[in-house]
Formats: C-alpha cells, structure tokens, sequence
C-alpha cells in the first residue's frame, strides 16, 4: 500500500474502508483502508473521527509512522487554514507551497539523539513538487478552482490568532494560517515520502474581515471536500507514481 489521504477538519469518511488500528513506537495509529477500481489507499482522520483530538495533541509522529509501515510513499493531506491574504477568500482551495513554523510543544523530529542519533532535513522543497503538479492537472479535470498557491503559517492553537499575531505573520509572508501541519509535513520528509498538503479557506483570519463562525467553516468544509478528495483519488488511481520525479526520498542528511 504506498498511497495515503490525511484529512483535516470536515474531512472524515470518504467511502466503505476496512478499519485498522496500527501499534508504533510512539503509540497506536487508527487507518482506514480503501479499494478503490483494485488500488489500496489508506485514509487517516487527523483529528480522530467525531473531531476528538485537538491540533496540539494530535499524535504526529504515531500517524506518520503507521503510514510508513503500512508502505506508503504518497501523501496528500487537507488543512483547514483561515486567510490573510485578501486575494484567498473563504471558500477558496489554495495548494501549499511553504511554512513557517510557530508551533510551541511538538515532538517536530523522529530524531531526538541518543540511540536514535542526530539528523537535519532539508526544506528547499518541504512540499512535493510532482504530487502539487499531478494535483492541479487532475483539479481541471475534476472541476476543481484552485486559486493559488500559498504560504502557510502554523500556530500552535488550539486558540485561535490574535489581529497583532495575524499582522505580523503578514508582514513576514504567510498567506495562510493553520494549526496542524507541521510537524506533519516535516515527519513525512524525515520518513523520505512524497507529501502535498492543500488548503481549504474556511474563514477570515482575526482582523482581517469579519469574524469566524463555527456554522461558516462547516458549511464551507462540506461544500469543498468532495471535489478535493474526488482530486486525490483520481491522482492516486489514475496515476503511475515514482519517487524518481523529485528528491522527497533525499530529504534526510544523518550525522
């Protein structure tokens, strides 16, 4: 099984799957399998299903390695992410280019020294270029407006931001801002996979316009996962995937 769909917030059950509950070193993984035209895709709801882990307890490091160890190479991943960018409104989808890391009290590596040694990963490309590619090319045949491309920013929440805070990651570039994808994105480069995560703008960020309405984010979340995951799904069947098309698999330099 090398393919696999994280959802975040909204995005919970995308068919009849045979569940699994995989047992790592940091703790025990839920998996849902799928068959979909004779392709296995394993789905994993971030936050568990029913919403019950909050972003800063969600346990990054067993999600990512149950993916591993049930062999999966590639990863698309959705994010509930408010915007700062007056150009990205609600409703919009954006694809994730680049972060920018406030998280506070993360276990970020699988590398903590000792016996597990010491090891960087490189982030000129923390994103996988071939899997954003493949995606907007399946997006028009899907039907899916995609409107940019974006600057993600992770806060640690489960809060969310104040206008001083959203003002300053502004000013230094974000576009987006979320609570969950690092060290999401950081583990699965560790674990050299191919991973792509797109946004799904469910509101204005704090001072930006309005205000965030919980009826306003689930209503814009069920509006845009079908066609997101319709997306993924015709990546993840429809094409001849290789490691070969970028460097994911090279990220890791171990000292």
């Amino acid at each position: 099984m090398k393919r696999a769909i994280i959802g975040g917030t909204g995005v919970y059950d995308i068919g009849d799957s045979t569940t699994r509950e995989i047992e790592t070193e940091y703790g025990i993984a839920v998996v849902d399998v799928l068959n979909i035209n004779g392709c296995e895709i394993a789905f994993m709801a971030r936050h568990g299903k029913g919403h019950s882990v909050p972003p800063h307890k969600i346990n990054y490091r067993a999600n990512m390695k149950a993916l591993e160890q049930l062999g999966v190479k590639y990863i698309y991943a959705t994010c509930a992410v408010g915007s700062l960018n007056e150009n990205y409104a609600p409703g919009d989808v954006v694809v994730l280019k680049d972060f920018m890391d406030f998280t506070k009290s993360r276990p970020l590596t699988f590398y903590e020294g000792e016996n597990k040694g010491v090891a960087h990963v490189a982030m000129d490309a923390p994103y996988c270029r071939n899997l954003r590619d493949k995606f907007i090319h399946h997006a028009k045949k899907t039907g899916l407006g995609i409107k940019g491309d974006a600057v993600y920013v992770c806060t640690e929440g489960p809060r969310f931001e104040t206008a001083s805070e959203i003002k300053m990651y502004k000013t230094l570039g974000g576009d987006v801002v979320g609570m969950t994808n690092v060290p999401e994105v950081v583990l699965a480069k560790e674990l050299g996979m191919c991973y792509q995560a797109v946004g799904i703008i469910t509101n204005w960020c704090t001072g930006i316009k309005g205000q965030v309405m919980e009826h306003d984010i689930k209503g814009i979340m069920e509006k845009n996962k079908a066609l997101v995951t319709k997306t993924f799904i015709s990546v993840l069947t429809g094409e001849m995937l290789s490691q070969d098309a970028c460097s994911c698999k090279d990220s890791l330099l171990i000292l």
